[in-house]
């Protein structure tokens, strides 16, 4: 267990550590990518307007959602009777910087060379 603890609804929650593989398993279907899509567009929604324009029932939204909260890929807070849905970048970052930014770095190191020659021939 990671020693952070988030607010909600008067009950400290403990968050897990997250694996790559519950993120990875989280991110593979299309509807909960959709679901994310979504809320990066406009975060801080309620289950009704998430379920705006999704062919899917609310309850089969809200168990997308519920994945994906295992997942720490969506986080909540209650707002009255209302629960509104936030988006957490972080596990996704994480992965970016684990699986893919060390597949960047030598295209990366190759175009600063070549941009460091080009720029030595203009100036000769």
């Amino acid at each position: 267990m990671v020693p952070y603890y988030e607010w909600q609804a008067t009950i400290w929650l403990p968050i897990p550590e997250m694996s790559d593989d519950v993120v990875f398993r989280a991110l593979a279907d299309t509807s909960r990518r959709k679901l994310l899509d979504k809320l990066h567009r406009k975060n801080g929604q309620t289950l009704g307007e998430l379920c705006q324009g999704l062919h899917m029932t609310r309850q089969a939204v809200a168990k997308h959602l519920a994945i994906l909260k295992k997942a720490n890929l969506v986080s909540w807070k209650r707002e009255g009777r209302e629960r509104l849905h936030f988006i957490n970048p972080v596990p996704i970052h994480e992965i970016a910087e684990r699986w893919i930014s060390k597949f960047d770095q030598p295209h990366l190191q190759a175009l600063s060379t070549l941009k460091k020659s080009l720029e030595g021939e203009d100036r000769e």
